[in-house]
């Protein structure tokens, strides 16, 4: 709940949120899937603003796609770019246990246990 507030206040919401007779948010399913690409679109680090845009563009409704492509093709480059320095570490990180764990084996097996 805290998640939609929160785009809703950002000004992320595309249509206008119902409300019950006690004042209480209603949303729709509509509702919840925009929340959805944008929760998700921040995740991968897309900046609020760039949702904003985003969101303004899919509001205006249909004519705007090369607009839309644009913006998403340069998210998708910054994203491919985090996912490949993000594999580098990850490569790093299963280098440095390689060699621990040879490390262990090697000890293993240069001191072998004493039988009790």
């Amino acid at each position: 709940m805290h998640t939609l507030r929160y785009y809703e206040r950002a000004g992320l919401v595309l249509t206008p949120v119902d409300r019950t007779a006690s004042g209480r948010r209603r949303y729709h399913q509509l509702d919840l899937d925009w929340i959805y690409i944008c929760t998700r679109l921040r995740t991968t680090g897309m900046p609020i603003q760039t949702i904003r845009r985003y969101a303004e563009l899919v509001a205006a409704g249909n004519g705007n796609e090369p607009e839309r492509i644009a913006l998403m093709e340069a998210h998708r480059g910054e994203v491919v770019a985090k996912l490949a320095e993000i594999q580098e570490n990850l490569a790093l990180i299963d280098r440095k246990l390689d060699i621990y764990r040879g490390r262990i084996a090697i000890a293993d097996h240069d001191f072998p246990a004493h039988p009790s």
